[in-house]
């Protein structure tokens, strides 16, 4: 993977991965895995009542984000923003401004590896965004996504797992904990 940077250290934080990302579309998200992330979010280390939701451009995370804004907003919560991004753009940085700038409780993001991770990394490069505010949906619980953004991009970054399960970074560590196991 390499990285450009421009003199100082101050340029973008553009990923370029090989021709071939090796990483599948998302697949659809499952019930367990909905609620999973909503738990997530009410839980005492977040406690979160507004959040932007972000997701990537396929139909399996335009529709993740879009049942999740349902859920919430069911639940008498606020969803203040609700941004997309591409797979491949010069700098995600419109995207990213968008996420931080309604300044919510907390983040939600859905999409693929490749394009979360050239998000994060223009999230951390350039806004205030903390990973330990942030919840992904299953697609994001990779190797891959730790591997292509950084481990110290999305250290703390947490998410639900298909079978309702959670998934943590912690740098270069990705653990899964099975539903139920009280994580």
């Amino acid at each position: 993977m390499n990285v450009p940077r421009q003199a100082g250290g101050s340029g973008s934080p553009r990923i370029r991965p090989p021709s071939a990302d090796p990483t599948p579309a998302p697949g659809a998200h499952t019930d367990a895995e909905l609620a999973s992330v909503v738990c997530l979010l009410n839980e005492p280390r977040l406690r979160a009542w507004s959040v932007t939701v972000g997701h990537g451009r396929d139909a399996a995370s335009r529709t993740a984000a879009a049942a999740f804004i349902r859920t919430w907003e069911g639940l008498g919560r606020e969803v203040v923003a609700v941004v997309d991004w591409p797979e491949d753009a010069a700098s995600w940085l419109r995207p990213a401004r968008r996420l931080t700038g309604p300044a919510p409780d907390a983040w939600v993001l859905a999409g693929a590896p490749l394009g979360a991770a050239q998000l994060a990394r223009r999230l951390r490069h350039s806004t205030g965004w903390a990973p330990s505010r942030t919840v992904g949906f299953a697609s994001l619980g990779t190797a891959r996504t730790v591997e292509l953004a950084g481990p110290d991009t999305v250290h703390g970054l947490r998410g639900a797992s298909a079978d309702g399960g959670v998934w943590e970074v912690d740098h270069d560590r990705l653990t899964h904990y099975a539903p139920g196991s009280g994580t």
